[in-house]
């Protein structure tokens, strides 16, 4: 589908208590990378160049580190929204049901759901494609690690 239309979702949370103390002043993905860059621009980047839209960041932690960020280098093409209560989002699905409305008023064929702060490269469309390719209701990217290193990144293992 070459006009369909990719609603993004980008979801700045976490606190980075693994990077303390520079997540002492602002969240992680506000954190500078790269010279001028932010964590977060690096998702925001892929997104556009893909040519997702609309953008909203859902921000939670230190939230103006990431507001003030994303109104100054993305302007209109991104949207920063902040949790309806102070409890905020207790996960991915969460910050997503909170979000809802917008999926709704935006009506999308797709919605994209990305993390803040990691750093790669990707073409959303050719995501997009595989996902559609194989009539998948939901499609999730991840790389392989080491299995004494998953702990480190939310997985949970049965060991037996």
């Amino acid at each position: 589908m070459a006009s369909e239309r990719i609603l993004g979702f980008v979801l700045a949370g976490g606190e980075g208590t693994r990077l303390r103390p520079l997540t002492r002043e602002r969240a992680k993905p506000a954190l500078g990378f790269a010279g001028g860059y932010r964590l977060i621009d690096f998702v925001l980047s892929n997104l556009v160049n893909s040519g997702v839209g609309p953008i909203y960041v859902l921000a939670q932690y230190k939230p103006n580190t990431i507001v003030e960020h994303v109104a100054a280098v993305w302007g209109q093409r991104v949207k920063a929204l902040l949790p309806a209560d102070r409890q905020g989002y207790s996960g991915t699905a969460t910050a997503v049901q909170h979000n809802m409305t917008v999926v709704e008023r935006e009506r999308p064929d797709l919605v994209a759901v990305f993390a803040a702060d990691h750093v790669y490269r990707m073409d959303v469309r050719q995501r997009a494609a595989f996902h559609r390719a194989r009539r998948a209701q939901g499609s999730v990217a991840a790389v392989t690690v080491r299995i004494e290193w998953a702990p480190s990144f939310g997985v949970v293992i049965e060991r037996r």
